[in-house]
């Protein structure tokens, strides 16, 4: 009895011993949580703008601010209805802001002498038909004339979500195919994607150009605009 009761126990141990070395083995074996390679990537996409966004003030000196005001105003009423009739809804006509102060003239030896007050009001617009701003500003000059300053025009995508996706895509491909690249330097291949973030990446704005065509009408120059993704991924290697 006593020497089959050892056999037992001497199989038992062997067996458990087999058990432990099993068990153990995967995780001695197993990659570090550490081996990955990680690497940042850009994805840009041109895009031609489809919206335009002007800047305009309207502006008058008067002999008394109260005057100064409400010639202002009716400037910038001139302004604003110069724009409805050229297509731009009243929901993209902005007022940015309106001031009032005296204006002086000054002299030689150091003096200065009140000319009267100038009253201001600034306008930030929409125009959402690229293709028909040239004609905007030309009306919004005739309806404000002396009195009206355009501070800027700015051609923007109006919408660039589509033109992010377009571009996100080719950021993963690019991040995918550099990552391949260091892991055939390393010898070693690509596992899963561990982490993948997204940030903004530098937009080249087209710079505006405003220049008169033959008849005289004012023509604005779209260009095209870069809409970048940058993003940095992580990816496991075996």
């Amino acid at each position: 009895m006593k020497t089959t009761h050892m056999k037992r126990f001497a199989v038992l141990a062997i067996a458990l011993s087999l058990i432990g070395g099993v068990a153990l083995a995967p995780a001695s074996m197993a990659a570090s949580p550490n081996r990955s390679i990680s690497v940042n990537a850009e994805g840009t996409v041109k895009v031609t703008p489809d919206a335009v966004r002007m800047s305009a003030t309207a502006t008058v000196v008067a002999a008394s601010n109260k005057e100064a005001l409400a010639e202002t105003a009716k400037a910038a009423a001139a302004v604003r209805a110069a724009l409805l009739a050229n297509g731009v809804a009243k929901t993209e006509i902005a007022t940015q802001s309106i001031s009032s102060y005296p204006e002086y003239s000054y002299t030689p030896d150091g003096g200065s002498k009140l000319i009267g007050y100038r009253a201001s009001q600034s306008f930030v617009v929409t125009i959402k038909n690229a293709a028909n701003a040239g004609a905007v500003v030309d009306a919004v000059v005739a309806a404000g004339g002396d009195n009206l300053q355009v501070n800027g025009v700015s051609p923007f995508v109006l919408d660039s979500s589509k033109a992010s996706l377009s571009a996100r895509t080719v950021a993963v491909k690019n991040a995918r195919a550099k990552a391949l690249s260091y892991a055939k330097l390393l010898g070693v291949k690509l596992g899963r994607v561990i982490t993948l973030s997204e940030s903004s990446g530098p937009s080249a704005y087209p710079i505006m150009a405003m220049a008169k065509d033959a008849a005289g009408e004012t023509v604005i120059d779209l260009g095209q605009q870069d809409v970048t993704v940058a993003i940095s991924v992580k990816w496991a290697i075996n």
